[in-house]
């Protein structure tokens, strides 16, 4: 290969942000960049900026969604950073900072005070929810969020009730501390999703740069915006709220871009009700923009998975019902109003989606009301329906996208081993 620039000996490209040519012209080996449509030379800048705030590899080595949850990502932590300026102005102002009337032991009671249950609550909110952090880790996201703002607003309103100012700041330091374990956390299983290299550690240090970014970006703003709210209650409040709005939506925005092709309950249930509705696969990405993204409180029948034997049976005669129809590696049942599943000690992840299915399929069938009554026919039915759709319906899943290979099923850790009829 010949041209105006010599033989050509080799190429080398870098991801996909440059390409260069090795050449030799009378005897010397030059190395030139090849120029693509759109592209020019006086990049160098902006290479520079994606090589300090971007994961080496970039798109390649993350998920297709990272650039646009790392904008709104970026919009909330800009907004929340000067709402916290806020924030810690009014506590300082409460603890008694430029009040000569103030002690330095009160103050600093209050402050371990709200360090001190701020502890007691991050360790207590760790072993209630810590294991529902990966499987809805869009909802805790934005939970914790939501709590920040709300954690905030009462350090923002504290000093204006004095004689609540310790128990308010106290109650704020709680909910601050969940959202350190929540944020902290779902941050964690979003890196995961996002790592498409196994490069989890450079992406979350590049989050780490770009989140100390903004939180310069805020810190000099803050330094224009402290002297115009000092003393003035009203200021304050309204750009708390201004910023709160942003803060929200920029992070429903964020958690919203996110496309998981790992099934939790939630997209699995989605995925399953349009299939056995027109038998059509929806794509990671159109299960993911009907995922509810907020924590329900309405009253549903719940899925418990991974119980223990005596969750799902009480009675050798009750066994037996649950083992007809039934050839797979997992008993299934109601009781105590809720839709229970044991699994066996050999199940596949195979395994845990189709007893996932028919928990949601059967769950389908209950209502509060309802759920109560005797439901071994229905049981029963799911295990009809199961071996004659379930594989189909899997290889839908697979071509349409979805991991199948491992899950964010929310199983807990009993196995049952039991004994079948003729054994």
């Amino acid at each position: 290969m010949e041209g105006s620039a010599g033989v050509v000996l080799a190429t080398e490209r870098y991801g996909r942000a440059e390409s260069w040519k090795y050449s030799v012209k009378e005897g010397v080996m030059e190395r030139r960049r090849e120029e693509r449509e759109g592209q020019s030379r006086g990049n160098s800048v902006i290479g520079v900026f994606k090589s300090v705030f971007l994961p080496q590899g970039y798109p390649e080595s993350v998920s297709e969604d990272y650039l646009q949850y790392q904008f709104w990502d970026t919009v909330q932590a800009f907004s929340s950073s000067l709402s916290g300026t806020l924030a810690t102005q009014a506590s300082l102002k409460g603890v008694g900072v430029g009040n000569q009337e103030a002690t330095v032991a009160a103050a600093t009671v209050t402050w371990l005070l709200r360090d001190g249950t701020g502890m007691l609550g991050r360790i207590l909110f760790a072993w209630k929810k810590g294991s529902k952090l990966d499987s809805e880790a869009k909802k805790w996201r934005l939970f914790a969020d939501v709590l920040n703002d709300i954690a905030m607003f009462m350090e923002i309103l504290a000093p204006f009730f004095p004689p609540f100012f310790t128990m308010i700041v106290c109650t704020a330091g709680i909910f601050k501390s969940i959202v350190g374990v929540a944020g902290g956390a779902t941050r964690a299983a979003l890196t995961v999703h996002q790592a498409r290299r196994d490069n989890m550690a450079d992406i979350s240090a590049k989050d780490g740069s770009q989140e100390t970014l903004v939180n310069l970006a805020g810190l000099l703003v803050s330094l224009f915006l402290i002297p115009l709210v000092t003393d003035n209650p009203a200021l304050t409040l309204s750009l708390f709220f201004l910023f709160t709005i942003l803060h929200l939506f920029a992070n429903y925005k964020a958690v919203r871009s996110v496309v998981m092709e790992t099934l939790n309950e939630a997209r699995l249930a989605i995925v399953l009700q349009q299939y056995l509705s027109d038998r059509r696969i929806l794509s990671p990405q159109e299960a993911n923009l009907r995922e509810p993204v907020f924590l329900e409180f309405r009253k549903t029948v719940p899925i418990k998975l991974g119980v223990r034997l005596q969750e799902v049976v009480q009675s050798p005669e009750e066994l037996n019902l649950a083992l007809k129809n039934n050839s797979s590696p997992h008993l299934l049942g109601v009781r105590n109003g809720c839709v229970c599943v044991c699994l066996g000690p050999d199940a596949s992840v195979r395994d845990e989606i189709r007893a996932m299915c028919q928990a949601v399929w059967l769950r389908s069938t209950l209502s509060p009301e309802t759920v109560k009554q005797d439901h071994w026919e229905k049981v029963h039915e799911s295990h009809k329906m199961m071996e004659t759709m379930f594989n189909q319906f899997l290889k839908g899943m697979e071509a349409a996208g979805w991991d199948i290979n491992r899950t964010l099923l929310d199983w807990d850790e009993w196995r049952v081993e039991w004994k079948r009829k003729g054994n």
